[in-house]
């Protein structure tokens, strides 16, 4: 399909009156792709906002048989993108397209869940506690009880799950398949992606006639955008995955409201590990493969990654150390997801090394050109380790 790098706002393509643009990169080269795309000003975030929550009166009121055609809808018009998506995927992420292939089935297969799960109805838990007017000494009152929508959701697209965890992810498909209209702030390191999968819920939206406000997609890097649909008003939830310090920011600024909102943040994480004297001596070796290999999966990328390893000082452990360089030494640089964060990588493995106390205990062997990233293991001491922050 065309990408016109317009934002998608009541039902059709609007073209911003915002001056600013900006381009989407190959990850693997730093090419600009096209097109350009437009940001969306603060007013036309708050028309996204104004009209989804003009379609929540009629969405919420609909019956699940008819969301879950919906849902399932998406999911029909995701596959119709066919290769296109997965290729223009992999090149503004670098992921390769085997992996892409498989996201895309399990985004599919996500909308497919949520549908069965809506027309099925039993996470409504409704319950009814009939009345006794007859009670002695006092009346009992008749009691009904179930899950209602909250409204309008903003949804923020993540960049290492470009498909599952951006504009037609899981938080998108839980939203709607709740009742709730979605505004998806799409990833700025994936736009045209975004754009795709977001005509391809449009496309759903008018084939099976819902409300023009129930879903909508606005471009726009940095935070402003970010904050200022988190504090409208008609937002009632946030979903958000992605850095611990753009999920704490949202958080805040959704605390601060006049009406605090939850938001459902998936956020950075250094996961420690502990390694034990006796698992040491009976499987260091099979140990530290699998933690080289767990660390630079993905080249890194997830959030489940093993960030520190903790053991007690012995010769086991100085062989551990040193085994863990070697297998770091054979893994080739990889690309990452966007310049920004490969930037981050470089900024944040050259502080390190500037830091007294911690040595590099492996590196790749290969010559990492500037736009990727080598896989890094830096060993320190418990004391260097409570004293220095970074």
């Amino acid at each position: 399909m065309e990408l016109h790098g317009k934002n998608i706002i009541g039902g059709k393509a609007v073209a911003s009156s915002n001056a600013k643009t900006f381009n989407s990169t190959a990850a693997a080269s730093g090419e600009k792709l096209a097109p350009v795309f437009q940001k969306a000003t603060p007013a036309e975030a708050d028309e996204a906002v104004a009209l989804a929550t003009k379609a929540f009166e009629e969405y919420r009121r609909l019956p699940g048989e008819k969301i879950a055609e919906f849902l399932n809808r998406i999911a029909e018009e995701i596959l119709k993108l066919g290769d296109a998506l997965v290729q223009r995927t992999s090149a503004e992420t670098g992921l390769p397209e085997a992996r892409l292939v498989g996201e895309r089935n399990r985004t599919v297969n996500q909308f497919k869940m949520f549908a069965e799960l809506v027309r099925e109805g039993s996470w409504l838990e409704a319950t009814i506690d009939r009345a006794q007017p007859d009670r002695k000494p006092l009346p009992k009152a008749d009691l009904r009880r179930m899950l209602v929508p909250l409204g309008p959701v903003v949804v923020f697209g993540a960049s290492n799950f470009p498909l599952a965890y951006s504009v037609g992810g899981g938080d998108t498909a839980s939203a709607l398949a709740a009742g709730c209209p979605v505004i998806v702030k799409a990833h700025s390191a994936h736009p045209g992606a975004s754009e795709m999968v977001g005509h391809a819920i449009q496309a759903a939206v008018e084939a099976t006639g819902m409300p023009k406000g129930v879903f909508a997609m606005i471009h726009g890097d940095g935070t402003e955008i970010g904050l200022r649909l988190v504090t409208n008003p008609g937002t009632k939830a946030v979903g958000f995955t992605g850095s611990t310090q753009g999920g704490r920011a949202l958080f805040d600024a959704a605390s601060k409201r006049p009406e605090p909102i939850p938001v459902f943040a998936e956020m950075g994480s250094v996961n420690p590990v502990f390694i034990l004297p006796h698992a040491l001596k009976q499987n260091g070796k099979t140990i530290a493969e699998g933690l080289v290999q767990s660390a630079t999966l993905g080249v890194g990328q997830f959030c489940t990654n093993p960030g520190l390893a903790f053991g007690q000082q012995s010769d086991e452990w100085t062989a551990f150390v040193q085994r863990m360089g070697e297998l770091a030494g054979a893994v080739a640089p990889g690309v990452m997801l966007h310049q920004g964060i490969n930037a981050s990588f470089h900024k944040g493995t050259e502080r390190m090394q500037n830091v007294a106390g911690v040595r590099v205990a492996g590196k790749s062997s290969a010559e990492a050109p500037q736009n990727r990233a080598p896989a890094m293991i830096f060993n320190t001491d418990s004391k260097t380790f409570q004293q220095q922050h970074v």
